[in-house]
């Protein structure tokens, strides 16, 4: 194997063998844990790097195991792939950071960080994954590796909303699984391509694959939470600050959206897709999610609960932007999975520190908090205003194109529902925003505030990567037009997906 094989199976062990050198570490080895981690984000951000580079130029990064007759295991970097590696590799690091400092002096954190590190590894896998075969097997592992994590508190709670969380998504990946057998029974084992591979096959054949599209993106749709199949996911919020971010930033949200760009661009092709009819329905259910779940979101007194619903709401986003039959609406939907996880991870560190520092879970108890609290709550101002769409904002980058996409498409539908949903992101976005900066402080004082009364802000490893993500708002918006943002990333794909 020459050295562009082996780099996908590096950045693969770059965080499985740290998972398992931590689940043989003692409990007491906080330094060695801590530093495994990091050292293994570092690693990967490295060999994700090299990588891109490499797809930039034209290299071609591909291992290929055959495990059974006309069944491949295949990694391979390409530019989609290095779109969703690259998010994941980076929101690794600010998760691990983050992390160390939240589980301070809380139980079983080489059990936490050892399935942390194996969801990395099986969200990377997911990235890699060259055909159908091999993004299943890492779809599942991911679901076995990240329920560990939603019921690490071990409360009645925790269990009850694991339960929850195993249902929805072992049934979607048996869904799914029917969907891959029912084509492998077809056509046998398919790569991702850029531009579709199914698009060549004989036309007998696509009455079946209408419905063989249908049965994978029902099965994709639970991990990205799209109405009505979302039910799991305000449940998860139960689990720790970390998880919750690592759920709706990269992990399994971002999952299913991802894995639906692959059936739609890279199995079927953009254009095979519209060919059958398959992008408008896919584009009602996208619209449906994202209106009703920002309704349900304006509803929600519980902090962690209303970033979940926008969650279901800004994921559909990217599948809205997928059935807006064009190059535009493409880029729309690329660009924001990029930057809806650094505006949603940084929503979710704020929520973490309001609740580890004041012991703030509610809405109505952050009166105030922005005077104690001034950069997490102006970390968690960018973000809102960011999934508002505010300009020069990261949001607003995605939502232009998503807009102009629409209209191109000649789908105005699409842009009176991106119009109707930023105008509730407002509604339940900015009366936070307004308590933060613009009420009084609450005359009771905060429950955990004395017991830390000296510390400005809150513990430096969860204020400085909530400071370092909110950044990265402002600098994919502002920056939006420089080589390798991932605005510039998204349009070299979309030429490719379309071949242009």
């Amino acid at each position: 194997m020459s050295w562009t094989s082996w780099m996908p199976v590096l950045v693969l062990l770059s965080s499985l063998v740290t998972a398992l050198v931590i689940f043989c570490l003692p409990e007491n080895r906080h330094i060695t844990r801590g530093l495994l981690n990091l050292v293994g984000a570092v690693i990967k951000i490295l060999l994700v790097g090299v990588m891109v580079i490499g797809v930039e130029e034209g290299m071609t990064f591909e291992a290929r195991y055959t495990l059974l007759p006309g069944v491949d295991f295949v990694l391979r970097a390409d530019g989609m792939a290095m779109f969703f590696a690259g998010l994941s590799s980076v929101l690794w690091l600010f998760t691990t950071l983050y992390a160390i400092g939240y589980l301070e002096n809380s139980p079983n954190r080489s059990r936490f960080f050892g399935f942390f590190s194996l969801c990395v590894t099986s969200t990377m896998g997911i990235a890699l994954a060259g055909n159908l075969f091999t993004f299943l097997l890492f779809y599942e592992l991911l679901t076995l590796s990240t329920w560990p994590l939603v019921v690490h508190r071990g409360t009645e709670k925790a269990l009850a909303a694991g339960r929850t969380y195993l249902m929805y998504t072992l049934t979607g990946g048996a869904v799914l699984l029917g969907g891959v057998l029912w084509l492998h029974g077809l056509v046998g084992d398919v790569d991702f391509r850029e531009g579709g591979v199914l698009r060549d096959m004989p036309l007998a054949l696509h009455g079946q694959f209408s419905l063989i599209f249908a049965v994978l993106i029902v099965g994709l749709a639970v991990k990205a939470a799209m109405v009505p199949l979302h039910g799991w996911l305000p449940l998860a919020m139960v689990a720790p600050a970390p998880v919750s971010a690592l759920l709706h930033a990269v992990a399994v949200v971002k999952a299913g959206a991802f894995g639906i760009i692959r059936v739609v661009y890279d199995l079927y092709g953009i254009e095979f897709a519209a060919s059958l009819n398959l992008l408008w329905p896919l584009g009602m259910m996208a619209a449906i999610t994202i209106l009703y779940a920002s309704m349900r979101a304006l509803a929600q007194s519980e902090l962690k609960k209303r970033l979940a619903y926008s969650t279901i709401s800004q994921v559909s986003y990217i599948v809205l932007g997928i059935s807006l039959f064009g190059p535009i609406g493409t880029i729309g939907a690329l660009v924001h999975l990029l930057h809806q996880g650094f505006m949603k991870i940084t929503l979710f560190f704020c929520a973490g520190n309001y609740a580890e520092t004041l012991g703030i879970h509610d809405i109505k108890d952050l009166d105030g908090a922005g005077k104690r609290m001034p950069l997490t709550s102006a970390a968690f101002t960018l973000g809102a205003f960011g999934m508002i769409g505010a300009p020069p904002l990261a949001g607003f980058i995605s939502k232009w194109f998503l807009g102009v996409g629409a209209v191109n498409a000649g789908m105005t539908w699409a842009l009176w529902v991106l119009v109707a949903s930023s105008l509730l992101n407002a509604a339940y976005f900015l009366p936070i925003v307004h308590r933060l900066w613009f009420r009084p402080r609450r005359a009771e004082g905060w429950p955990k505030e004395q017991q830390l009364s000296q510390r400005f802000e809150t513990s430096g490893w969860l204020l400085w990567p909530t400071v370092a993500t909110a950044l990265t708002i402002i600098g994919a918006g502002v920056l939006a037009g420089m080589p390798f943002s991932p605005l510039s990333w998204a349009q070299l794909v979309a030429a490719r997906e379309y071949l242009l």
